[in-house]
């Protein structure tokens, strides 16, 4: 399939450039320019303060670009808004409430009927495999399934794109590997358009349809990997030569080696 070929871009960024404002100007992007298309999962990559959160909190709305524009759906984006569900690296689900008051917490927002949150939690449960868990505080749940319910929370809103900010950084090995394929599992269910930050290689090539790797600051696009492997992606796959090409190539341009 040619560009020609691709629907019109959910996310267009066009030269975007960010500089953080202080004594010393911080240059943390510059020239930027990206489409993500309808239901495309895009990762980011790049090294350490190459601007991979910034570009993401600038897709959000959270900042205004110092030059450049991002569109959503044709729109530009001038601040946050339900459309773009953004997930934090941190822990972001309350404490105080409980599984299902997180989930409806969005739903609540927006003034949905009280019918219609119940089968919005009811759907979100199954598709997260908690259907055991509504009255169940964080504090009573793995660090994985609170990440689960995290992410299911930003979805109980529908939103069009949903922003990952390392969304398993903080989880030991095994957990983030189970983690990576529940995150499959709602993608391939939902087929949300995803733009996710990571410093995994491997969780982008397992997760994405194509990974963007940044240069060192400031952050331009170095190149735009295409990952053209089978879904789902068992593990078979990720042990496949053609898993590790992509592998040694992603690593060649962040100038990695082994």
């Amino acid at each position: 399939m040619t560009t020609a070929d691709l629907p019109p871009a959910r996310l267009r960024v066009t030269d975007l450039a960010y500089t953080y404002p202080g004594r010393i100007p911080t240059h943390a992007l510059a020239g930027v320019s990206l489409d993500v298309h309808d239901n495309e999962f895009v990762a980011i990559v790049g090294p350490v303060g190459c601007g991979k959160t910034t570009l993401l909190r600038l897709v959000a709305g959270f900042l205004r670009p110092t030059a450049g524009t991002v569109l959503h759906d044709g729109r530009p984006v001038t601040g946050p808004h339900p459309e773009r569900g953004y997930v934090f690296q941190e822990e972001a689900i309350f404490p105080w409430m409980t599984v299902r008051e997180n989930l409806e917490f969005g739903l609540l927002a927006r003034g949905t009927p009280p019918p219609v949150r119940l089968a919005k939690v009811r759907e979100l449960l199954a598709l997260i495999e908690l259907e055991g868990y509504p009255d169940a505080y964080p504090k009573e749940l793995s660090s994985g399934m609170s990440k689960m319910v995290e992410v299911a929370r930003v979805l109980a809103t529908d939103p069009s794109v949903l922003l990952l900010d390392e969304p398993f950084g903080s989880l030991d090995a095994q957990t983030r590997a189970r983690m990576q394929d529940e995150l499959h599992r709602l993608w391939e269910a939902r087929r949300t358009t995803v733009l996710m930050v990571t410093h995994d290689v491997e969780e982008a090539i397992h997760l994405a349809d194509r990974i963007v790797v940044l240069s060192p600051r400031p952050g331009r696009i170095k190149a735009d990997v295409k990952v053209d492997l089978p879904r789902p992606r068992a593990l078979e796959v990720r042990l496949s030569p053609a898993f590790a090409e992509i592998k040694r190539t992603v690593w060649a341009l962040l100038g990695l080696t082994g």
